[in-house]
C-alpha cells in the first residue's frame, strides 16, 4: 500500500484536542482547510512533548533571526481557539514520530507526524521511511503566530487534566485513590 500524506500549508484551523473525561481522554491533532479535515490519534506525553518543542524552536528562531522573524512573543489573543474538535472526528492512523523545523525562507513552522509502525526484527534501526512506500504522513506548515496559538492551546489542554494528589504528584481519581506514600492505607 502506498504512502498517503496529508499536507496542509497554512491551514484554517490546526489543534489539538480531546474527547472522553479526564483519565479516559483520546487526544488527537487535527488539521483543517477548505472543508477538508484530517484527525491524528496520539498519546498525551506526545502532545506535551510537541507544544513544549514548539515554544523552544519559536523561541530560537526568533532569537536566531534578531528579532525579525514574523513571531510573536506569546499567543496572539484575537488567533485563539477553544473550539471542540470538528466533525466528523475520523481517524487517519496512531502517531508514532514527530518531527519540527523552522522554515526561514518562508517564516513558517513545519510540523510532520507520522504513523507508528511495528517495527519487525529483520528491520534495520536506521531505516528511514521517506519514499512511497513508507507510512502515512500529516505535514503542516504554520505561521509563527498559528505555531504559538497552537502550542497555548496543547498545553492549556494537557494541564486540564485530572488533579495531582498532593502527596504522590499521581493523578486522583474521581472513585479514589491508592496512593503509594500512605503504603496503601486508605481512610
Amino acid at each position: 500500500m502506498s504512502r498517503q500524506v496529508h499536507f496542509f500549508d497554512q491551514p484554517e484551523r490546526f489543534v489539538a484536542g480531546t474527547v472522553g473525561q479526564p483519565g479516559a481522554r483520546a487526544f488527537y491533532l487535527q488539521a483543517s482547510s477548505r472543508g477538508r479535515i484530517t484527525s491524528v490519534l496520539l498519546e498525551k506525553a506526545q502532545v506535551a512533548a510537541l507544544a513544549e518543542r514548539i515554544e523552544e524552536v519559536l523561541d530560537e528562531a526568533l532569537r536566531r533571526s534578531g528579532g525579525e522573524a514574523p513571531i510573536p512573543a506569546v499567543a496572539p489573543v484575537e488567533l485563539l481557539d477553544t473550539a471542540p474538535l470538528d466533525l466528523p472526528l475520523e481517524q487517519e492512523f496512531r502517531v508514532g514520530t514527530m518531527a519540527l523545523a523552522w522554515d526561514a525562507r518562508d517564516d513558517c513552522l513545519v510540523v510532520e507526524a507520522q504513523a507508528y509502525v511495528e517495527e519487525s526484527e529483520d528491520e534495520s534501526e536506521t531505516e528511514v521511511f521517506d519514499d512511497e512506500n513508507g507510512p502515512d504522513l500529516l505535514r503542516v506548515r504554520l505561521s509563527g503566530a498559528m505555531a504559538r496559538v497552537f502550542a497555548k492551546r496543547a498545553l492549556d489542554l494537557v494541564a486540564a487534566g485530572r488533579k495531582p494528589c498532593p502527596f504522590c504528584n499521581l493523578p486522583l481519581d474521581p472513585e479514589g485513590h491508592l496512593c503509594p506514600r500512605a503504603n496503601g492505607y486508605r481512610r
